[in-house]
């Protein structure tokens, strides 16, 4: 059964469904939710909408409340081969989110296909080899996972620092419009670092404060798999990072900073 648009539109903004919430907190989104609105944005400005995205970072200043947001987005640089597309998203009365992408001219160049030997021979089991992810936390209403999507486990052991899965939104970005591919990825990319928890989730706070995601091609299909690791050390910081896989094998990597403190 699909699930609800994650965002509709309202006025010049949009407005976030309850399915966006994320696990630390219900009134907040995980942060999967606006950056797969951020990407949705930036690759969709003019002009140059029709080069690809091969970078994507987004920063999160804080918290993005599960409710109106508003985003804008402005060239950097412009061109036909190469460009920086800049976005923001507002939450209230505050800038939340940060943005800056990279596009670049999409070619058909079979010439420069090349990987280094073994690259991509360690792919990920298929979505149905996997069972259900458990959920990170006993929700009392609805969160980004398991109702905004899904998550088949199907690698690693959680709590040991690695993990990989298979993930896919269920239902649109907006009312009548699905996800893009980017959309999807920035959605799942995300999920590294609850995927690859290292410290107990009740004891620690792990929170991430940026994501950054590159791409080597275009992915294909509703599902994304993210084969992701985590490692903290005493100085409060932790990364979070993993391979971007769909059907094919890998396509990109992505990445997270973290900030970790005890639960209070």
């Amino acid at each position: 059964m699909a699930a609800a648009p994650l965002f509709t539109p309202d006025g010049a903004g949009f407005v976030a469904d309850a399915s966006t919430a994320g696990p630390w907190d219900p009134a907040m989104m995980h942060g999967g939710a606006p950056s797969a609105l951020l990407a949705h944005a930036i690759e969709t400005t003019d002009p140059g909408a029709e080069l690809a995205v091969t970078r994507l970072t987004i920063e999160f200043l804080g918290a993005v409340p599960v409710g109106p947001v508003a985003v804008a987005t402005s060239l950097a640089k412009g061109g036909r081969s190469f460009q920086v597309v800049e976005a923001t998203l507002d939450a209230g009365e505050r800038t939340a989110c940060l943005a800056r992408a990279v596009r670049l001219r999409r070619a058909d160049l079979p010439g420069a296909t090349a990987a280094p030997p073994g690259y991509g021979e360690d792919r990920l089991p298929p979505p149905e080899d996997g069972d259900p992810m458990p959920l990170f936390v006993s929700p009392d209403s609805a969160m980004f996972y398991p109702d905004a999507t899904e998550m088949r486990h199907v690698g690693g052991e959680l709590g040991s620092g690695r993990a990989a899965a298979w993930i896919r939104l269920r239902g649109d970005l907006l009312p009548g419009e699905a996800p893009s591919p980017l959309a999807r990825t920035v959605a799942a990319a995300d999920f590294a670092n609850g995927l690859s928890w290292i410290l107990p989730f009740d004891e620690w706070l792990f929170v991430n404060t940026e994501l950054t995601v590159h791409l080597h091609r275009r992915p294909a299909g509703e599902w994304i798999g993210l084969d992701a690791r985590t490692v903290s050390d005493r100085s409060g910081a932790a990364l979070a990072h993993g391979t971007l896989h769909d059907l094919g094998g890998p396509f990109g990597i992505c990445a997270e900073s973290l900030f970790v403190a005890p639960r209070a």
